[in-house]
This record gives structure tokens, sequence and C-alpha cells, in this order.
């Protein structure tokens, strides 16, 4: 494990904290480049996001007052190895952070870096009776939960949202199926089992050096979003509109679904966001796939009469915080005026939809005001739909993210 690498992991996470990105976005833009392991940086990135409350408890038990922000992320990253990364040995650990906190021009704080890790090195407390300490999740979130859900589901849940998630493919229908992809994937080396219509990739590689990603064989795509995608039931020559499509993995299994016959327009509030689902459709070989910039929450005169339609809309993402570890940190009044908006975009996308339609209301998180109330709203205002299924799923250590949605059928006149 060089030291390139802990520093590089440094850098990253000092930039998360000072900007404000999140931690795939900030990780991804720098493994095109950096030196080292980058297996080890991104365990290190991701594994001090998602622990950072379990970390901060142990750094300040010893720490005599709150270390400043620098030599906070060193001990959070030593820390981090100390306490979850059973390959890497407790000396390593300090010696390498009393070397990085020198190396970032640190040096006062040397000594302290090494007595907080040693302490915690050296530290027996069994916090697993404490579910926010244990899981490193919020009080208030997990509190939110368990009254929204019940203690046994959240309890039950709760081990899946730390640790990377699985990774599937969607096979290309146009071109494979799943055994075929399966076949393609394991040609090239990479470990691989087929899940029904879908592929997880079980080795770590890089996807996009893949032959058979840059010849349009399939995308990435979490499993509860495609199961999702799938139940909208979208057919070859419907319209469709996906509302609020980037970065478009839904968008490709519609248009796959349909055998790339109809149209199917993605829309998104963001241009630089719809140049993913622009690339990834011609990857893909996708030709009715149409891009086009629109806000949700502001109704369009312009907008094609649907078959259907996908509306899945800005939230919290309480469901995807193994993808996103910084979410978890986020205060819950921050997220209060989202189920207003999520009832404008889907007040506003049914107004597109035909009679005998069928829409539906997606998220990828956990909190039922962003869920079963914005249905509940919804029907307060709408008496002309039907409700066909309405289904949320918990994350799962070898299965999908957390995910809602509901299925709505727009009356016959």
């Amino acid at each position: 494990m060089s030291k390139s690498s802990r520093l590089t992991a440094f850098e990253i996470l000092h930039r998360i904290s000072t900007d404000g990105s999140y931690s795939n976005i900030a990780l991804d833009s720098a493994l095109t480049d950096i030196e080292g392991d980058k297996a080890f940086v991104s365990a290190l990135v991701y594994g001090v996001c998602e622990r950072q409350l379990t970390l901060d408890y142990f750094i300040n038990k010893y720490a005599d007052k709150k270390p400043k922000a620098k030599v906070m992320t060193v001990l959070r990253l030593g820390a981090y190895q100390l306490l979850y990364m059973d390959k890497v040995p407790s000396s390593a650990a300090i010696n390498e952070s009393v070397r990085l906190v020198k190396e970032i021009k640190q040096d006062y704080y040397s000594g302290l870096v090494n007595a907080v890790l040693r302490r915690i090195d050296s530290d027996s407390e069994d916090i697993s009776g404490n579910l926010s300490l244990y899981y490193s999740v919020p009080e208030n979130l997990i509190n939110m939960w368990i009254k929204q859900y019940g203690d046994e589901t959240v309890r039950s849940f709760l081990p899946s949202v730390n640790g990377r998630p699985p990774v599937y493919a969607v096979p290309n229908s146009l071109y494979v199926d799943a055994s075929e992809l399966e076949y393609e994937l394991m040609d090239e080396g990479v470990e691989c089992e087929t899940e029904g219509e879908l592929v997880k990739i079980n080795s770590g590689v890089d996807i996009k050096k893949l032959r058979a990603y840059k010849n349009g064989l399939f995308h990435i795509e979490d499993k509860s979003s495609y199961e999702c995608a799938c139940a909208l039931g979208a057919e070859s020559g419907e319209v469709v509109l996906d509302i609020c499509s980037a970065p478009g993995g839904k968008s490709f299994t519609i248009a796959e679904k349909m055998g790339d016959k109809g149209f199917l327009y993605a829309f998104d509030l963001y241009e630089n966001r719809l140049e993913l689902v622009k690339n990834g459709a011609k990857r893909l070989g996708l030709d009715i796939v149409e891009i086009s910039v629109n806000d949700a929450s502001v109704y369009n005169d312009n907008m094609p009469v649907a078959d259907r339609i996908l509306c899945d809309v800005p939230c919290s993402g309480f469901g995807i915080i193994r993808r996103k570890p910084e979410i978890r940190y986020k205060e819950l009044d921050s997220v209060k005026g989202l189920p207003s908006l999520q009832l404008d975009i889907l007040n506003n996308s049914v107004k597109y939809l035909k009679s005998g339609g069928t829409i539906i209301y997606s998220t990828c998180t956990l909190n039922k005001k962003e869920n079963e109330f914005v249905i509940d709203s919804f029907f307060k205002e709408n008496n002309n739909f039907t409700l066909c299924e309405m289904k949320t799923v918990f994350p799962d250590i070898d299965g999908g993210d957390g995910f809602f949605y509901a299925k709505l059928i727009k009356n016959e006149k």
C-alpha cells in the first residue's frame, strides 16, 4: 500500500469536505490519472465517508479537542484502516498516517495522530448495541425509519447500507440475452453469473474498458431501478416519456424492452446530464431515444401525448446511501420541501398521459413522506386514476438499493 495511495485518498476526501461534492463523483474524476492502488484508494474514500460517524466517535474520545480539518481527515483515514481493514497491519495504519500528516505539512500534529490512533487500536469498546454508532447512520435517520417501517424491518436492512453494492449488467436485448452476455464477459476474464434477466459482475474490473461494453452489449443499472423500469410495461411502437431520465439507465432498459421501436423521449433539467443519456443510447445502438431539456415541475404545452410515463423524481436518496455515503448525514429538515416538488412533478406529468395509459412514480429513497404520502396527496387531487401496484424495496447486500414505485393507470373516459 503506497504512500501515494493514502495521499490520493486524503486529497479526494479533503475535496469532498471542502467542495461538498459526492464521493462517487470526486472519486471517479480522480481515478483516471491517480498513482498507486486504485482499489485501495476507493476503499479508503468510500469507507471513510460511510463510517465517518463511527470514526469521529473514537477520534473525539481520545483527542483533547476537535482536530483541524486536514488533521481530522488523516485521523479518519487511519482509524478506518484500524477498525475496518483487517488486511492492513495496525503498525502500517499508524505509521503511514503519521507520515501522511507530515507530507501535508502538518508536522506539528504528528504526535497527536500517533497517540490517538494507538489509543483507538487498543480500544475494546463494544458498540454493537448502538445502531447509530455500529452502522454509522445518524440517530435521527434511524429513528425516522423505525417510526415509518418498524424496528424489525430497519434492523434487517441496516447491514446492507455499508459496503459496495452489487454490480448488475443489463443485457442489451437487441443483441444478447443474459446467458450470452455472461459468456461474452467470461471470455474477457470477468467473473460473473446470470441472475434472472441480469448478469451480476463479481470481479473488480474497469467496466468501460471491456469489449462487450464498448460494443454496446450491456449497460450498468441497479437491480431495483431495473425492476422499476420493467414494471412500466412499455411495448413496441408506443410513445413513452422518461420525465427525469439522467443518467439514463431506466431509459435504456425501457427502449430495449420496446425493441427499439416507437418513441422514447428522455428529459432532464440539465443539458450536461442529458449528454450521458445521449452517449449511452448511441453506444447501445438505441435509435428511439430522443433527449430534450425540460423542467418537470412546469407544464409543457409541447409535450407529446404518451402511452406510458416514467416519473422518477428528485428525492432525498436515503435508499442509496451505500452508493453516496454522504447522503446519510443530511439534516432531515433539508429535505422537507421535496414532497411538494415531487407532487408538482407528478401532477404535471399525468397531464401528458392518454386515457388508459400507465404512469410510474418512483424514488430511490426510504421516506414515506416522499413516497406513500405523495401518492396519497395525488389521489386527493385526482380521482380518475387507479393504483395498480405500490412497492417498497429495502437495500439488500446481494441485491438492489432502497427504492419505491407506484404504478397508476389513467381511467378511460
